[in-house]
């Protein structure tokens, strides 16, 4: 089984460079959504930086991680995108991949509003979302328990969500990986299309109980949307 590795609301001096660290070691591909406001202070930048030049795809990851955007109003959606995208500037992936916060790995309508999904549309950007969220930000020991347990359940190409925060969670990522490794586990850095609705301002395929609970997808364009009915797909990990 395939599985695309991701960290979120980076860059962080006490746990970035760790993780790029394990990565190269393991030699193992890895997106980075990064917190625009993190971009502006010069050592915040020469982290990123570091991310870009170990071969990583940075992506953003709104400017605040605040309020998810389908809660802000549509200026407020459209500063916490754009700003963060001009911080980014040559750092981001040619794909312009974007991830919503989501208050916890929920997907759901607040994830971004109609004012955020268009301007997504318009710059031809990529809207990745998530498939398993084990929880690393609030269980810095236990998380790789639950890790492995949502990849046991896998029955799709798995986007795992982890974050380099400096709360601890991460000593623990090279016994995980190479865990994953040692189970057949394939690492890419290409999301899976069911966590990808949106690929560079064309909607994507998605399991159709997933798009009940992302009621700002019909509002991206006016293309039909194709969907692929899983119908046993958990939502455990979601």
């Amino acid at each position: 089984m395939d599985i695309c590795l991701s960290f979120d609301n980076g860059p962080e001096p006490e746990a970035t460079p760790g993780v790029l660290d394990v990565l190269a070691r393991r030699r193992i591909p890895a997106l980075f959504f990064v917190i625009g406001e993190k971009l502006r202070a010069p050592s915040g930048r020469a982290l990123a930086e570091r991310v870009r030049d170990a071969g990583h795809v940075i992506g953003n990851h709104t400017l605040t991680h605040g309020a998810p955007l389908g809660r802000r109003s549509a200026a407020e959606a459209l500063r916490e995108i754009s700003e963060t995208e001009a911080l980014l500037g040559d750092l981001a992936a040619p794909e312009r991949y974007f991830r919503p916060n989501g208050g916890g790995g929920a997907l759901g309508a607040h994830l971004l509003n109609g004012a955020a999904a268009r301007h997504l549309m318009a710059q031809r950007a990529t809207l990745v979302l998530w498939n398993d969220v084990p929880g690393d930000f609030r269980d810095a020991e236990g998380w790789p328990a639950t890790a492995h347990a949502m990849l046991r359940a896998a029955q799709e190409p798995v986007m795992l969500v982890l974050h380099d925060l400096p709360n601890g969670a991460m000593r623990h990522l090279d016994r995980f990986l190479g865990e994953v490794l040692d189970q057949g586990w394939r690492f890419h850095a290409d999301p899976p299309p069911s966590s990808v609705p949106l690929r560079r301002g064309v909607p994507g395929l998605l399991p159709s109980r997933l798009l009940l609970l992302l009621p700002f997808l019909p509002q991206l364009s006016a293309h039909r949307i194709e969907i692929r009915h899983f119908s046993n797909v958990p939502l455990h990990n979601y």
